[in-house]
C-alpha cells in the first residue's frame, strides 16, 4: 500500500510540475510576442485591426466576433502571408492557447502588432455573428 501511495504522489507531483512549467512558458510567450487585451480594449481597437478567429470553421460558423475572419490555427503556417504586417492583428480562440502559439509563430516572422483577447471567445460577451446556414 505504501508503494502505491508513493507512486501516486510521484505521478501527481510530476503532473503538477508539468502543468506549472507549461503555464509559465505560455505566460512568457504571450508577454514576449503579444499584448493581452480586455474585452473593452479589444472592441475599441478592432475597427482598425485585422480580427482573426483561430478556431476551426465549424466553431466559427456557430458564432464569432462581429468583423472577424476565420484563419484556423492549423492553416496558419500556409496562410500567414495573407495577414498584413503593417496593421494590428487581433487574435482569439476558445481560450488563449492557440492565440499564444499563433502570436509566437507570427512574432518570429517579424509581425509586431499582435494582440490576444483575454479569456478568448469563451468569455466574450460582445457582438457576435452566426453563419446563416
Amino acid at each position: 500500500m505504501n508503494s502505491f501511495l508513493l507512486v501516486f504522489d510521484l505521478v501527481v507531483t510530476v503532473l503538477l510540475v508539468f502543468w506549472l512549467v507549461t503555464y509559465v512558458i505560455g505566460r512568457y510567450r504571450r508577454s514576449h510576442y503579444a499584448t493581452v487585451l480586455s474585452q473593452d480594449e479589444f472592441q475599441k481597437g478592432s475597427h482598425k485591426a485585422q480580427v482573426i478567429d483561430l478556431r476551426q470553421k465549424a466553431d466559427f460558423d456557430r458564432g464569432h466576433i462581429l468583423g472577424a475572419r476565420n484563419l484556423p490555427y492549423a492553416f496558419m503556417k500556409q496562410q500567414y502571408g495573407e495577414l498584413r504586417s503593417d496593421l494590428p492583428i487581433y487574435m482569439y480562440d476558445q481560450g488563449m492557447s492557440m492565440s499564444t502559439n499563433a502570436a509566437a509563430f507570427l512574432g518570429r516572422r517579424g509581425y509586431k502588432k499582435l494582440y490576444i483577447l483575454d479569456g478568448g471567445y469563451a468569455k466574450w460577451d460582445g457582438k457576435t455573428k452566426k453563419a446563416k446556414y
